[in-house]
């Protein structure tokens, strides 16, 4: 790993604490969970529990007729079967923003796998032969799949009567919501153009893919409400969601995280939830709830597939004079987090360029397709598939080098972003794309060995491919990527922390808790180094996640080491000083320099700015413990106008370039991922090893759409033909290329330690890097992703 830069140090004593800001400290749960020790919410277990199963649609859009129960009820060990007409409260619909979604499916189904009916019983197989004796009679209904059959006169409606905020400015109510980007005069501008390139290009659906199924356990409480345990990704939001349709104040019900094995996004919208707790209320018994990998398919949303068309001009030398583009996402049944996609779509697409004159139009449809939400990159990964394979599209027409086009047009710190807003943090794009083509190409032909039979597994296809080499090609290409960070358009994105300080068994031990959902991002790594360099302490307990405490907001859009992460070190702060006054209090007398500034606390002692000890934390504190809670909030933002899109949306912009090599059979279509060069900006590197994790793992989820990741789901249907690890696969350890990283340190002033949002950014410009340097090898355009193996030998 490589880091250059100049972060800002805004903490107290960051380098005299071990285990503080800075250091590759490692998990407290990471030996845990390379040794299958870690307990996740699928090993939840309760003495008396039964289990829950879900029954779900067949078909994706049909009126239900009848419901018939009676099977089920009639199976020994069953203790309850419930559908929408058992629900127990006036609310019985929930949503991320739009609460479009049933908790139970009632009158029609709008996808596939929609849940219709639970079924509780003492046994997990039992529970699922009862739900498989329900009999639900359905009259299949038109589907909508794509944009014509969602738009078009006399269109079927997925949702027929609309009365969200955002139905009131779309063009179809089978939109779920449409913003536009207009600034300068593209029109004007296409015409001083001297090159013009257009191009279409198609974003299949990725699934998140996280290896922990979704799973809790409800425990009904003596109170008459009900405490849950569950992986999830924001603990109050699924309580705001979750209470009305149970028809309880939010008091009564308790929630607490459990192990996550994973998310991605993919547990930011409700699963398994509400349907626990009614079964755990309606029985009185615990409930335990665990999806199979084929339900899990069902059971979450996925990354919005897309259609996108992008028309790119420039002069001569290079500039670009416009760019004019409309992406489509589709959302499928239910809204989920559609209209934030959608923002982060058009405000982000035409990539870390400067550019004056832009036309761009994002729009979510409601379809019968699986519902779309959250995953990692949240709407710019499929712009930026398209805005870069335009960049190269522009380079070749102009005779320019790619790499060079894009510096010619890399934006800077006060560069303008199309939504109007200043970058007023360093954006150093132009760098990034200097380290990745700096680095040494790795060799060539590695598969060979002297004097020996070719190593298969460097070859594409692996030892799988029937290829030793012939007619394979290299191709190397670039990309780079902006993401925001924060939660956006006005959204009060803050987060709560409690800290503690106290002397037990002698030495002085921090607590901090919040209800950050630690989903493997280090969160809690980072929590105690944050707790150690502000309080100069070495140990620090954190608690479990729970709604005790106030709300930590997502893990999701590389926000929590931002906001959680200035919320542990805001209360901190507060500690420190009143640990501070309560020293003045106790033992002021005793030195002047009590009442001096610069204060600090290291090594468990009240040190001055030179180094002079003025007491142990043990004195000062005796049996007294300091507690405070604080909330931290990030700069606001501001909803973007809904004609011309401008306004200050977004908090903060993450950037991250790649360049991949690769070998491509051209006989046999298969590809083989030789490197993956990564060069990332990350503002201060709180924990360094967490840092290279992240980048690791997102760049390694932009490979996995770029060559074999894709639900499928059938045009006229509108089922899924591939919910298994079978048939969608991922990357393994087998495909996961060399992965070297360059970690640019250029601190944001406006954030916590002048840190940046890390785990998204990656995962943009991995993908496209990847296209390009396939189109390199073979010479062919490739528009769509996942690239497969007929897309690459004509026989598609």
């Amino acid at each position: 790993m490589t880091v250059t830069g100049t972060p800002t140090d805004l903490t107290q004593n960051a380098h005299t604490t071990p285990g503080g800001v800075g250091e590759s400290t490692l998990r407290p749960d990471g030996t845990l969970k390379v040794t299958g020790e870690f307990a996740y919410s699928s090993d939840l277990w309760h003495e008396d529990m039964l289990w829950g199963h879900t029954l779900r649609s067949t078909a994706a859009h049909a009126a239900i007729l009848s419901i018939d129960i009676s099977g089920a009820l009639a199976v020994p060990g069953v203790h309850a079967v419930l559908t929408y007409e058992d629900l127990p409260a006036a609310v019985t619909h929930y949503g991320l923003e739009i609460k479009d979604t049933p908790a139970l499916a009632h009158r029609k189904v709008r996808h596939h796998g929609e849940p219709v009916a639970l079924v509780a019983a003492d046994h997990p197989e039992t529970a699922r032969r009862a739900a498989a004796k329900i009999r639900v009679d359905y009259a299949e209904l038109p589907v909508v799949t794509d944009e014509a059959s969602a738009t078009a006169p006399g269109a079927v409606l997925v949702h027929e009567h609309r009365a969200d905020p955002h139905s009131r400015h779309v063009p179809h109510p089978n939109i779920v919501h449409r913003q536009p980007i207009v600034r300068g005069d593209a029109s004007a501008a296409a015409r001083r153009a001297d090159t013009v390139v257009t191009g279409d290009y198609v974003f299949g659906m990725q699934d998140q893919a996280f290896l922990g199924p979704e799973s809790g356990l409800a425990v009904p409480g003596d109170d008459g409400g009900v405490d849950l345990y569950v992986a999830t990704q924001w603990l109050h939001s699924d309580l705001a969601q979750i209470a009305p349709v149970l028809g309880l104040p939010e008091e009564k019900v308790r929630m607490t995280l459990s192990g996550v094995g994973g998310a991605f996004g993919g547990r930011e919208d409700l699963s398994m939830q509400i349907h626990a707790c009614l079964l755990a209320l309606r029985t009185g018994r615990p409930v335990k709830m665990v999806y199979d990998r084929y339900e899990s398919f069902f059971g979450h949303v996925h990354r919005h597939p897309a259609r996108l068309h992008y028309e790119h001009g420039a002069t001569r030398d290079g500039r670009l004079t416009h760019v004019r583009c409309r992406i489509v996402l589709d959302g499928g049944a239910y809204a989920s987090s559609s209209p934030a996609v959608v923002g982060n779509a058009a405000s982000l697409g035409i990539g870390p360029y400067v550019v004056d004159d832009i036309e761009i139009e994002a729009l979510a449809l409601y379809t019968n397709n699986p519902p779309c939400g959250a995953m990692r990159g949240f709407g710019a990964v499929q712009a930026c598939f398209a805005y870069e394979a335009q960049m190269d599209k522009l380079a070749a027409a102009l005779g320019l080098d790619p790499v060079e086009l894009r510096r010619i047009n890399a934006m800077s710190q006060g560069a303008t972003m199309p939504t109007g807003q200043t970058v007023d943090s360093p954006a150093p794009v132009a760098e990034l794309l200097r380290r990745v083509e700096a680095r040494p190409l790795p060799p060539e032909r590695q598969w060979e060995v002297a004097g020996g039979a070719p190593d298969l597994r460097a070859l594409p296809g692996g030892v799988g491919g029937t290829t030793h080499g012939e007619g394979v090609v290299r191709g190397v290409g670039y990309a780079v990527g902006i993401k925001n960070v924060g939660f956006s358009e006005g959204f009060d994105d803050y987060s709560t922390a409690r800290v503690r300080l106290e002397i037990a068994g002698g030495v002085p031990v921090a607590t901090v808790h919040t209800a950050m959902a630690e989903v493997g991002q280090g969160g809690v790594t980072v929590h105690a180094q944050i707790a150690r360099t502000e309080l100069g302490v070495t140990h620090v307990t954190i608690s479990p996640a729970d709604t005790r405490v106030g709300s930590a907001g997502s893990t999701s859009a590389s926000r929590q080491t931002y906001v959680t992460g200035g919320a542990v070190k805001h209360a901190c702060e507060a500690v420190r000083e009143q640990v501070f006054e309560l020293g003045r209090r106790r033992l002021g007398s005793h030195h002047p320099a009590w009442a001096h500034p610069g204060l600090r606390l290291e090594g468990g002692r009240v040190v001055t700015d030179t180094g002079e000890t003025l007491a142990e934390l043990a004195d000062v504190l005796a049996d007294e413990a300091v507690e405070v809670v604080r909330e931290w909030r990030h700069r606001p933002t501001r909803p973007f106008d809904r004609t011309t899109g401008q306004g200050r949306g977004h908090v903060q912009y993450a950037f991250a370039a790649h360049r991949a090599v690769v070998e491509v059979d051209t006989e046999l279509g298969l590809v083989k991922v030789v490197e993956l060069a990564c060069a990332q900006d990350v503002g201060k590197a709180l924990n360094p090893l967490a840092v290279i994790g992240q980048i690791h793992g997102g760049s390694t989820q932009g490979l996995g759409v770029a060559l074999m990741e894709e639900i499928l789901v059938d045009p006229v249907t509108a089922e899924v033909r591939n919910p298994s690890f079978t048939d969608y696969l991922i990357p393994t350890v087998l495909d996961t290329p060399t992965m070297p990283v360059d970690v640019l340190e250029f601190a944001d002033d406006h954030a916590p330690y002048g840190l940046r949002g890390v785990g998204e950014a990656p995962t943009l410009s991995a993908t496209p890097a990847i296209l390009a340097a396939i189109r390199a090898a073979t010479g062919l355009e490739l528009n769509r992703v996942p690239v497969r193996p007929e897309h690459l030998t004509g026989t598609a």
